[in-house]
């Protein structure tokens, strides 16, 4: 891991960094003893840069966490595929003409996917290699389909919160079911982009018994402010 930039917001560290070829962004706190860290992923659409993703990692860091994000395969500012690039085109098509869509999503986020996962990882290892920063580890995200994989895969999240507010392949909403770490779902009523029955099949479908749905009226971008801080609470009760 190679830092290419810093600065100091405040109390909060932020460092550019690459790790081969995965670009990324760790804030950290002033703190003497180790912090738990956050994996905070954008959905596969944004790059790490996101205001919005950004403004939630400085609050989140400066509540005591290491808070870090990547540009994974496909994602961000990382090339895409042929293949992601055509399904793009074929997805901003059919939702013009007001066609099903589902079909075109299944065919390039799962690989996304599949191939954010080993970046997530690797990054990961990194991370917790650097000294002032210790475990547990949290996911929070509106990179569902993202956390529920890597909550499955990855036995070193403690718990994540998930933002119903993206397209959830089939294979991760079957595997909702092994996702047993403790768990904040945030759910849009009225998303223009997700079904909320969809949404609470999924939250109903979780296999841990210690989740906790929070919905608010309002559209995809709509979710107030406070649940950022609802957010950091529920890190608090798990990771410290």
């Amino acid at each position: 891991m190679q830092f290419t930039s810093e600065r100091l917001d405040g109390n909060v560290l932020e460092r550019e960094f690459t790790l081969g070829e995965i670009p990324g962004t760790l804030w950290t706190p002033e703190s003497a003893a180790p912090v738990p860290l956050v994996l905070m992923a954008h959905n596969n659409g944004l790059p790490k840069s996101d205001p919005r993703l950004v403004a939630r990692a400085r609050y989140t860091a400066a509540r005591g966490y290491a808070v870090a994000t990547i540009d994974a395969a496909g994602c961000g500012e990382r090339p895409r595929s042929a293949a992601d690039e055509q399904a793009r085109t074929e997805l901003r098509r059919a939702m013009q003409a007001g066609e099903p869509v589902d079909e075109i999503f299944e065919s390039f986020i799962g690989p996304l996917v599949e191939n954010a996962v080993p970046d997530w990882r690797t990054t990961l290892d990194a991370l917790l290699a650097l000294p002032g920063i210790g475990g547990p580890v949290g996911y929070s995200g509106g990179w569902t389909a993202l956390g529920i994989r890597l909550a499955v895969v990855e036995p070193r999240i403690k718990a994540a919160g998930f933002f119903a507010g993206g397209y959830v392949p089939r294979a991760q909403r079957e595997e909702a079911g092994q996702v047993t770490i403790p768990l904040l779902f945030l759910l849009q009523w009225d998303d223009e982009g997700n079904p909320r029955e969809r949404a609470l099949e999924l939250f109903d479908a979780f296999g841990t018994k210690e989740k906790t749905l929070h919905a608010n009226l309002g559209g995809h971008t709509g979710t107030p402010w406070f649940e950022l801080e609802d957010g950091c609470r529920f890190l608090d009760r798990h990771l410290k």
